[in-house]
Formats: structure tokens, sequence, C-alpha cells
């Protein structure tokens, strides 16, 4: 038999029983689709996380009151306790380091805007001058503090946009007065539209000079300090020298943290990754149980085909023409499972990013070439034992059971 007449051999004897290929077929998809479909959510949670970090800004040194005892980044750490405050003071202190660029001190606090007889709940966020440009972040309408008005307890606020629409409407609200708490703020800025950032959404954030936003909170801490190195060969020299300026300034005590963006970054890029190859494995089991059922059924379909395979052995047929007919039939359904559960699992992605559009959830390239190899490999594996049998039949028997 040519290979030809091998592969057509394959094509009659799968469509000859329509059932059995249909559950072979449908067995390999779902696998190769599980695969797809879970690398694509766990390698999208890993981009999104990696993406609103790097969303920050950039050669970004972060400092967190409180101290990790573990030496290293642990995501428990955002939320840590304060032995000793951090204050706008330590944030200049900082600036005079030779690796650092420039520094942003950070408080936030919730409070309630007023316009109009129009009211709804803000985050507040007290930052200096320099937050726009080590957040990278734009204004749509407007300007941001200046250098006096961010030391000072000027009343000045820059808005997002959603509420710049939902308290004035199609009303420019620079110049307007924006009652925030129990205090009044002009409105000199209006921020672009960038929506959430790590669980804060700058559309709806209302941004004060620190001092402004430490006095109306009556409190003299920061939430965090944001340090910009001045590139990123100096993020390490930047880090060093912040810590080394706080541990002088508390007495000799390292009672912060001082985390480096790329260490948040391979921290949570180590995490999700190890997660997406485990839920890929698992998935993947699914596979071997695919292959199972492949060479459950070519053993049935080797009972159901003896008379014809003794025929052709009869006819001449060598034992190695009858084991790669078998062996292409189950190529030929392992492939078609294998690309017909691609395709799902494309779609199952596209499904994923249609529900959500924050969610990068495209399968990655290792994943997709791992699960189709896997499920070719599979069928091939399980379908040598039922090939093998066949080959061995004795044709003079063979044809006895026609």
């Amino acid at each position: 038999m040519t290979p030809t007449d091998t592969l057509r051999f394959a094509i009659r004897a799968a469509t000859g029983y329509p059932l059995r290929t249909f559950l072979m077929v449908l067995a390999m998809s779902i696998g190769v689709a599980a695969v797809v479909v879970l690398t694509a959510l766990g390698d999208g949670a890993r981009r999104y996380v990696v993406d609103e970090f790097s969303s920050l800004g950039s050669n970004l040194v972060i400092v967190l009151p409180g101290r990790s005892e573990t030496g290293g980044f642990n995501p428990v750490n955002a939320i840590t306790g304060t032995p000793r405050d951090l204050t706008v003071e330590d944030a200049q202190a900082i600036t005079r380091a030779p690796a650092v660029l420039r520094t942003a001190p950070i408080t936030i606090g919730t409070s309630e805007a007023t316009y109009g007889g129009k009211l709804r709940d803000v985050t507040i966020l007290g930052a200096t001058s320099d937050y726009l440009k080590i957040r990278q972040m734009n204004l749509a309408q407007g300007r941001f503090f200046s250098d006096e008005e961010s030391s000072g307890t000027t009343a000045v606020a820059v808005i997002g946009t959603k509420i710049q629409s939902e308290l004035f409407g199609v009303d420019s609200a620079i110049g307007r007065v924006l009652r925030v708490g129990d205090r009044r703020f002009r409105i000199i800025g209006i921020l672009a539209q960038s929506g959430q950032g790590l669980g804060m959404n700058a559309d709806e954030v209302v941004i004060l000079p620190v001092a402004a936003a430490q006095a109306m909170f009556n409190t003299n801490t920061l939430f965090r300090i944001l340090v910009e190195a001045r590139s990123r060969a100096a993020i390490e020299r930047a880090r060093t020298q912040t810590l080394e300026i706080l541990k002088a300034r508390h007495d000799g005590e390292e009672d912060v943290t001082v985390i480096t963006q790329d260490a948040v970054l391979a921290t949570f890029d180590r995490i999700l990754g190890t997660l997406t190859y485990g839920v890929a494995g698992i998935a993947a089991i699914s596979l071997a149980v695919a292959g199972i059922l492949v060479m459950n059924v070519m053993l049935v379909a080797v009972a159901q085909r003896t008379g014809e395979i003794g025929l052709l052995k009869a006819l001449g047929a060598p034992g190695a023409t009858i084991r790669n007919a078998f062996l292409a039939e189950a190529a030929l359904l392992s492939a078609t499972g294998a690309f017909l559960g691609y395709a799902l699992g494309q779609a199952g992605a596209f499904a994923l990013r249609t529900a959500l559009p924050a969610l990068p959830a495209y399968p990655p390239d290792w994943a997709v070439v791992a699960a189709l190899a896997t499920a070719l490999i599979t069928g091939l594996l399980f379908g040598v034992l039922p090939a093998r049998q066949a080959a061995r039949l004795d044709p003079v028997q063979a044809l006895s059971k026609r």
C-alpha cells in the first residue's frame, strides 16, 4: 500500500464508524481546549499583574512603613504595620541621594465630594508635584500642582475624568470649587482617562497637595513613598541609598521595607508563571485519558475488522502495512481532535477576554505547541498496541472470523 492508500484506508475506517470517531475526537479536543483555556487564564493573570505594576512608572523604588522580616517581597507586606511613621521630611531627605531622581510622598484616604447638590464618595490621594512625572500620567485639561502648592496647604485639586463627568457633566470643572469633606478646593486640572491601576481607579480620584491631604485627615504620616531612580542601572543603588538614609533618620533602626519594581514583578511573575505551568499539567492529564480512550476504541476496531485485516494479509499485505494503517487512523483522529480542541480553546480564551476586558487572556505559544504535540504523541503512543495486535493476526484465523 502506498502512503496515499494508507491514508485513504484510515479515512474510510474513521468515517465508517461515526459515533466511535466522534467520541475519540471529542475526548482529544476537550483535553487540548482545557490546556489552551487554562494556560490563557494563568498567563493572562500574570500579564495583568505585570502590566499593573509597570503602569506605576519606570525605574521605581517603593518605600513601605514597617519592616519585612523575610528579607524579600511578600504581597502581604503591601499591608504592613507602622512601628515608625514615614513623613514628608523622609521623602525630602531621600531626594538628596545621588542615585535618586525624584520622590513622591503619598497619603491616601476616602471622603465625600459634593458640587451643585451632587455627592459621591471619592478616593483622596495626597501627593507632590513630582507624582505625575513618576507615575507617567497625563492631564486632559489644566495643570498639576506647583512645588509651592505641594508644600503648603493650598486649596487646589486635580480630579479624575469620571468625577468631572458625574459632578460637572459637560461643563468644564477647571476653576470650579469642589467641596471635599468639610473643605473647599479649587480645581486646577483634570487627569486624562487611565482606568484601574493597583486597586485604585485614577478616573475616580481627587488628588490634593500632600500637606492639604494630611491636614484633612489630621495626620502627618505617609502611606508610601515612591522613589524614581536616575536610570534602570541605578535602581539597586537607589534602593540601598534610600534604606541608608531612612535608617540614619530613624535612629539606626531598619524599620521600613524598601522594594524595587523589578523585585515585585519578578515575584509575581514567578508565582503566576508556576501557577500557569501547574494548571497546564493538570489539564494535560485529560490528554492522557483521551489517549487511553483511543487505545481502547482502536482495540475494539481491531476486533470488529478482523476479517478485513485477514483479507489484506491474504492478498499479500505485510504486517508493517497493517500496522501503519491503524497508526495512520489513530494519528488522523488525534490530529483532528487536537486542531478542533485548539479552535475551541481559542474561542474559550476569546470569551474570557470578552467577559473580562482587563485580563489579557491569550494562550502562550509554548502551551499551544505543547498541547498539540502532546495530543498527537499520545494518540500515536496509545495506538501502537492495537496496531501491533492487528499486524500479528494470522490471516487464516482472521478470515475464518468474517
